[in-house]
């Protein structure tokens, strides 16, 4: 199997969820066993030497891959939830993204300063909701950030948007 099987895999909607907007559905990317373990594998590829201990998932879609990658490569995982969602003291940070603004939060004590940390989500369009998170993420002072996507679409250039983050993509489209 090859990258060009997983960009095949992933189901474009047009017009959604604005008029204008191409969707890029990666839900087809974990309904086939292959292509599932295709990804599993090249994600565990790009970042088992890292010395990660600890991935970061943004809700909803960074929870799918998130728990897999961490569990491949001996890391936990922490979730980045939308306000109310997380039951013990958060902190949070607000931002701007393609169509509204938003406010992410994730649990105070999640992280340490010795965690070297994955930031994981599906799609990098503009940037603005993974820049959010690595403030977030920042303010509890981890070693190291890396940050990854399932999926850059390359002509937003929303890759740069990031300063001293290494940030990889599985594909660009």
């Amino acid at each position: 199997m090859s990258k060009e099987t997983l960009r095949k895999s992933i189901r474009e909607i047009p017009d959604f969820p604005i008029p204008g907007i191409l969707f890029y559905d990666v839900t087809t990317l974990f309904k086939e066993t292959a292509v599932l373990q295709e990804l599993s594998d090249t994600l565990y590829e790009m970042y088992k030497d890292k010395g990660i201990t600890k991935v970061v998932g943004i809700e909803s879609r960074g929870f799918i891959m998130g728990p897999i990658l961490a569990t491949r490569i001996g890391a936990g995982f922490i979730p980045i939830r939308k306000p109310g969602k997380l039951p013990a003291e958060t902190i949070e940070e607000s931002y701007t993204k393609e169509y509204g603004t938003d406010t992410i939060q994730m649990h105070k004590d999640a992280l340490s300063p010795d965690d070297v940390v994955l930031l994981h989500d599906d799609l990098l369009a503009t940037g603005g909701t993974m820049l959010a998170a690595c403030k977030l993420v920042n303010q509890l002072h981890p070693k190291k950030v890396y940050v990854n996507f399932l999926i850059e679409l390359a002509e937003l250039h929303g890759k740069d948007a990031f300063e001293g983050v290494e940030v990889d993509s599985v594909l660009t489209l």
